[in-house]
């Protein structure tokens, strides 16, 4: 399965031109190597993270967030801040600014909405230092957000991980 996915990437133009490169058989698939998970911190504040594998980054410049609820679009106070990320040359997009490790950023929503439903949505792209970038992803999560005068809301995550049965 990740060879086929390090193959489709290829085929994309998403990586060199040429055989796999080493260790393309343990690429991870986008969800585990970009691990992402929202929760409400109050009625008015949507924390949205990412955690990143060890040999993987995420563009700065390519990620992106929306909020809605069941009625449609639901408008945010301010264009989110996002944290300077660490600059790279890039062989892919030349001089960027990307993310490794954990990336979490602030949704400030215009209206608060205590104990309402909402859907984010987070835009974003990123690569494996084995050389293979991965195609731009959509990940949408639901999450409720607390009550007035409650304490931050557990996180939601796209792909929980694994439980192992056996050591």
């Amino acid at each position: 399965m990740r060879a086929r996915i390090a193959a489709g990437l290829l085929a994309l133009g998403l990586a060199p031109v040429g055989a796999l490169p080493a260790g393309a058989q343990d690429v991870l698939p986008a969800e585990r190597a970009f691990a992402y998970s929202v929760r409400g911190l109050d009625p008015a504040t949507v924390e949205a993270r990412f955690a990143i594998a060890p040999g993987y980054y995420l563009y700065r410049d390519r990620l992106k967030f929306s909020v809605a609820s069941g009625q449609g679009p639901v408008g945010l106070a301010a264009t989110p801040v996002l944290p300077p990320g660490k600059v790279k040359d890039d062989p892919f997009f030349g001089t960027v600014e990307t993310y490794r490790g954990e990336v979490s950023v602030r949704l400030a929503l215009a209206a608060p909405a205590p104990g309402g439903t909402l859907t984010v949505t987070a835009e974003s792209q990123g690569c494996a230092d084995l050389g293979i970038c991965y195609p731009p992803q959509r990940q949408s999560l639901e999450l409720t957000l607390p009550a007035a005068g409650a304490g931050p809301g557990a996180p939601v995550e796209l792909a929980p991980a694994k439980k192992k049965w056996f050591n």
